[in-house]
């Protein structure tokens, strides 16, 4: 018996070269508030929910001014504004997304918020593809929980067991293992031994180092 398969693809990092984008508006942003990051500092909270890195950052620099939650808007504002100025899509991200979507429900499960994965899918072309989406602002707790990825499966109809995960993030990668689900890795170059990424099924340092079919053979019969 043939039972029902399913592809989460997470979208900074994976569909977009996004990352840099939150690293520079990070370091923008919480400059303008008298929080000395630098990129090094940015990276400790790769693939967390906005609000969790500002809450984060305000525990360690208390700051006298916006909230933590004010903060997180501007952010998100500044990197909405790099992505239309300066991103560019991951090769072999789209081409991957349409070869699963031919075989298997796909969803998107991130960590940014809606209107930022909204206006990613839409500069891609992806927004009729991806059609369940799910947003870590919607969790109690964010990556490297596994709830958004939990919630992308209830949603596609699919057993957590059954579904394969594309992340470039450690706490990405921990996510999708925490929640019984296989796992594809592309990490950055400087993440391809980090022992949180050495967890997943499959490392690549290109999409089109794979297919649909690898992709979904990665999940246990």
């Amino acid at each position: 018996m043939a039972y029902p398969q399913g592809a989460i693809f997470d979208m900074d990092g994976v569909l977009i070269d996004s990352e840099p984008l939150w690293h520079i508006a990070e370091v923008e942003i919480f400059g303008t508030i008298g929080v000395p990051l630098d990129r090094a500092q940015t990276r400790s909270t790769k693939g967390m929910p906005i609000d969790d890195v500002t809450t984060y950052w305000f525990e360690r620099y208390p700051w006298e001014g916006p909230s933590p939650a004010v903060v997180a808007d501007l952010v998100v504002d500044r990197v909405t504004e790099l992505i239309f100025e300066r991103a560019k899509p991951i090769p072999g991200a789209q081409e991957l997304v349409r070869r699963l979507a031919e075989r298997v429900p796909v969803s998107l499960a991130s960590s940014s918020p809606k209107r930022l994965i909204d206006a990613v899918l839409a500069s891609l072309d992806l927004t009729e593809i991806f059609t369940m989406r799910c947003s870590a602002e919607d969790e109690e707790y964010g990556k490297p929980h596994p709830a958004v990825f939990l919630s992308a499966a209830k949603r596609m109809g699919v057993s957590p067991e059954r579904c394969v995960v594309i992340e470039d993030a450690p706490a990405g990668v921990v996510a999708a293992k925490a929640a019984r689900m296989a796992c594809i890795a592309i990490p950055e170059a400087s993440e391809r031994t980090h022992p949180q990424i050495l967890i997943a099924d499959r490392i690549v340092t290109s999409l089109e180092q794979i297919s649909a079919e690898e992709a979904l053979s990665l999940i246990e019969p």
